[in-house]
C-alpha cells in the first residue's frame, strides 16, 4: 500500500481514537471538577448545537479550499480546544464555564473535520492506487478498533493520571493526526472540477443553498441519508438508554460494556470482510446483506429475552453496519460531484450528529411512560420500517458503478431517480 492511503488511514484512526477517549474521559473530568451531573449534561448540550451548525455551514468552506488543508486545520482546532483545558487547570483552575467555552470551540472542528476527511476520500482513491472498496472497508475496521480501544484507554488513563492531565493525551492524538495528514501531498487535496462542470459561483449562502437543493432533490441521497439517520436513532436509543435500563433491571449493569465490545467487534469483522471481498459480486447483494443483517440484529436486541441473545444481536448489528457503512462510503465517492462534497456531506454529518440525542430522548419518554420493553420494540420497529423502505426504493436497486460519460472526465453525477 502506498504512503497516501496509509497516512490517511493512520490519521483517521488517531483522530477517531482521540474522540473516543475524550468522549469517555471528559464527562468524568467535568463530574470531578463540578460535582454535578447537570454540569456534565450542560456541557454535552452546549457543544451539540454548535457542532450541528458547524457541519451545516462549514461545508461551503471545505468546498472552496484545499481538502488536505481543511482536514489539518480542523484537527488542530480540536487539539487546541482540548489542550486548553489542562492548561487553564494549571494556571487558574477549571470551572463549568471553561468546559462549555472550549467544548464549543472544539465542536467547531469535530463535524467539519469528519466532513473534510470524507470529502478527501475520492482523491485518496485516485492518487493512492487503492480500490475504493478496500479503502472504505479498512476505514470501517479501523473505526471499530478505535471504538474498542477508546473506552478502555480512557478508563486506564483516568486511573493513571489525575484530573484533566488525561486531556493532554487526547489533544496529542489530534495533533499527530494533523501531522500525518501533512504527509499527503498538497496536490491530492486540490478540488478538481470535472471537464464541462461549471465552476462554483455566488456567495457562501447561495452555494450552501445549492448544495442543499442537490441533496434534497436526489432520491438516492434522500433514501440513504434517511436510512443512516434511522439507524443512528435506533442504535443511540439502544446504547444510550434502553440497554442500560435493561441491564440494571436484570442486575448485570457491567454487561453493557460487553455489548458495546460485541458491536465494535462485529463492525471490525464487517469492515474487514468488505475490504477483502467488497469488489467481488454485485453491490445489491452486499446492500441486502447489510440491511437484513441489521434487521436480524435489531430484532434479537429488541426482544430483551436474555443477556446472551442481546450480545449476539449486537454482534450481528455490528457486522451488518460494517458492510453497510463501507458500501455507502463507496457509493458516496462515486455519486457526489467533487465540487459539492463538502456541502452535501457536511449536511449529512450534521443531521447524523443531531440524530442520537433525538433517539435517546425518545427512548427516555417511552421507557418512563410505557416501559423498557415497549420502548425497545417501538424504536426498533422504526428502524425496521426504514430498512424495509430502503429495500423497496427504486433509487437503490442499481448500485453498480456507471461508465464515465464523454466529457465528464470520469466524475460521478448524482441521479434523481
Amino acid at each position: 500500500m502506498r504512503l497516501i492511503p496509509i497516512a490517511y488511514l493512520a490519521s483517521y484512526l488517531l483522530s477517531l481514537l482521540g474522540n473516543s477517549i475524550a468522549g469517555v474521559a471528559l464527562p468524568l473530568i467535568v463530574l470531578q471538577v463540578t460535582g454535578s451531573a447537570l454540569g456534565a449534561g450542560a456541557v454535552a448540550a452546549a457543544t451539540a448545537v454548535p457542532a450541528v451548525f458547524a457541519g451545516l455551514l462549514m461545508g461551503v468552506v471545505i468546498d472552496r479550499i484545499n481538502r488536505r488543508t481543511s482536514s489539518v486545520v480542523t484537527d488542530l482546532v480540536s487539539a487546541a480546544a482540548v489542550a486548553a483545558l489542562p492548561l487553564v487547570d494549571m494556571l487558574s483552575g477549571l470551572s463549568l464555564g471553561w468546559f462549555v467555552l472550549f467544548g464549543i470551540i472544539g465542536s467547531l472542528g469535530d463535524v467539519p473535520g469528519m466532513t473534510a476527511r470524507d470529502a478527501l476520500l475520492p482523491a485518496i482513491v485516485r492518487h493512492g492506487g487503492i480500490a475504493s472498496e478496500r479503502l472504505l472497508g479498512i476505514r470501517e475496521a479501523l473505526g471499530a478498533v478505535a471504538l474498542l480501544l477508546g473506552p478502555a484507554a480512557a478508563g486506564t488513563l483516568m486511573v493513571l493520571f489525575e484530573g484533566s492531565t488525561v486531556l493532554w493525551i487526547t489533544a496529542a492524538t489530534s495533533l499527530v493526526a494533523a501531522l500525518l495528514t501533512l504527509l499527503i501531498p498538497r496536490r491530492v487535496g486540490d478540488i478538481t472540477a470535472a471537464e464541462g462542470e461549471p465552476a462554483a459561483t455566488g456567495n457562501g449562502w447561495a452555494q450552501l443553498r445549492l448544495g442543499w437543493r442537490v441533496l434534497f432533490r436526489s432520491r438516492f441521497l434522500i433514501v440513504t441519508t434517511g436510512l443512516s439517520v434511522a439507524s443512528a436513532i435506533v442504535l443511540a436509543s439502544l446504547q444510550g438508554l434502553i440497554l442500560p435500563v435493561y441491564f440494571t433491571l436484570v442486575e448485570q449493569p457491567g454487561m453493557l460494556g460487553f455489548v458495546l465490545s460485541a458491536l465494535a467487534g462485529g463492525m471490525l469483522v464487517g469492515g474487514t470482510v468488505y475490504a477483502i471481498a467488497g469488489a467481488r459480486g454485485r453491490r445489491r447483494g452486499w446492500f441486502l446483506a447489510g440491511v437484513f443483517g441489521s434487521a436480524l440484529g435489531f430484532v434479537l436486541i429488541a426482544a430483551l429475552s436474555s443477556v446472551w441473545i442481546v450480545l449476539a444481536g449486537a454482534f450481528v448489528v455490528g457486522v451488518a453496519s460494517g458492510l453497510f457503512a463501507s458500501l455507502m462510503g463507496v457509493l458516496m465517492i462515486e455519486r457526489i460531484r467533487e465540487q459539492m462534497r463538502g456541502r452535501i456531506m457536511g449536511t449529512q454529518n450534521a443531521i447524523l450528529t443531531a440524530a442520537p440525542p433525538i433517539g435517546i430522548l425518545t427512548a427516555a419518554v417511552l421507557t418512563e411512560y410505557a416501559g423498557v420493553n415497549v420502548a425497545a420494540i417501538a424504536l426498533v420497529g422504526v428502524g425496521l420500517v426504514a430498512l424495509a423502505l430502503s429495500v423497496l426504493a427504486r433509487s437503490l436497486r442499481n448500485l453498480e458503478p456507471e461508465p464515465a460519460e464523454a466529457g465528464t472526465g470520469g466524475a460521478a453525477v448524482i441521479h434523481s431517480a
